[in-house]
């Protein structure tokens, strides 16, 4: 049987101390990180850009199929995500999480393994946080902080009517992992059946390994490019472009054809008839990088290969639409997902 250590025989300071032993510093800017009543950052005359989520077990995910490894690399990735959206750079996270009694000190390891392997990946520093007992389940809440250049940051009201909408990577990939694992689920609770992930290695990772786009961020720096709008893909592309426009008071062109799918995650959503392109709109959770930029850095932005121009941003008047395929145009809806499992 495997070793459980209660973690009532640690206590708090000394949970707090076996979690954080092996913390090393990266940044300059830290300059006091965990062991005081709070962290000191200098961010040497840049701007300072400061996010938060809250993950709780049952909502924003499912420990039957989400190793706590991965959830600890992921609790930290989805927090970084909204620096980069900020077109900044993280440096520092803050963590806090509650548990019940039925995690133990080798559970939290494992958490911290994730939570560890994402600082280390992405270069941030672990710098304060908090744990607490809770009646029930995991609550996790992280803080990132970063850093940019004097009023470099990007906001989501900046888009003007004729910029380009662009976006990173693949969509629909995240929501298709999570219909995968869900299913599986179901047939696991009713027969017993071991889990067939048939071999779909990329959309089982797209959800529970997500990566921030600190690529998309660095190459922005080193083409001198700012896009004028962002915002990250965490609630479907609808509601993200929606979340744009609303705040810029402006419409938008979506076109279908030009939308960036993997392969085998398009084929696979045929096999369980679903609508690639309605993963893409309504899924979540792609932590991708959608984004505005001025029509004159079409040159600049066309030779990243991790990029693709989907759209561009109309008058308000003219409301939100997508062209299908097919050349029709349909109404743009936000119908992003609310993280419910």
């Amino acid at each position: 049987m495997d070793q459980r250590t209660e973690i009532a025989s640690l206590g708090e300071f000394g949970l707090i101390d076996h979690l954080t032993q092996h913390i090393d510093i990266k940044n300059a800017s830290s300059l006091l990180g965990v062991g005081d009543d709070g962290a000191v950052i200098d961010h040497f005359g840049r701007q300072t850009v400061v996010s938060t989520d809250l993950l709780i077990e049952g909502i924003h995910f499912d420990l039957s199929y989400t190793p706590l490894k991965h959830l600890g690399y992921k609790a930290v990735v989805v927090n970084l995500s909204d620096i980069y959206a900020m077109n900044a750079v993280p440096t520092q996270i803050l963590l806090s999480i509650g548990f019940s009694n039925r995690y133990s000190v080798e559970a939290l390891d494992e958490f911290y393994a994730g939570v560890y392997a994402a600082c280390e990946a992405y270069q941030v520093d672990l710098v304060g946080g908090d744990t607490s007992s809770s009646q029930k389940g995991f609550i996790i809440s992280v803080t990132a902080i970063g850093e940019v250049a004097p009023d470099q940051y990007v906001k989501r009201s900046g888009a003007q009517v004729n910029d380009l909408i662009c976006v990173s990577g693949e969509l629909g990939s995240a929501f298709l992992g999570l219909t995968l694992l869900e299913r599986e689920k179901k047939i696991f609770q009713e027969t017993g059946a071991q889990p067939d992930l048939e071999g779909q290695t990329n959309i089982v990772g797209r959800l529970l390994k997500p990566e921030a786009r600190k690529d998309i961020v660095e190459f922005f720096s080193e083409s001198n490019i700012v896009p004028t709008s962002m915002i990250d893909v965490s609630d479907g592309l609808s509601s993200d472009i929606l979340h744009i426009c609303k705040q810029s008071n402006v419409g938008c062109v979506l076109h279908e054809e030009k939308f960036p799918f993997n392969p085998e995650a398009k084929e696979f959503a045929y096999k369980l008839q679903l609508d690639p392109t309605a993963c893409a709109l309504s899924g979540g959770e792609d932590y991708e990088l959608l984004f505005t930029v001025a029509q004159s850095d079409y040159e600049k932005i066309k030779v990243n290969p991790s990029i693709s121009v989907i759209g561009y941003i109309a008058p308000e008047s003219e409301g939100n639409h997508l062209i299908t395929r097919a050349g029709n145009k349909h109404a743009l809806v936000a119908q992003g997902w609310n993280h419910a499992r």
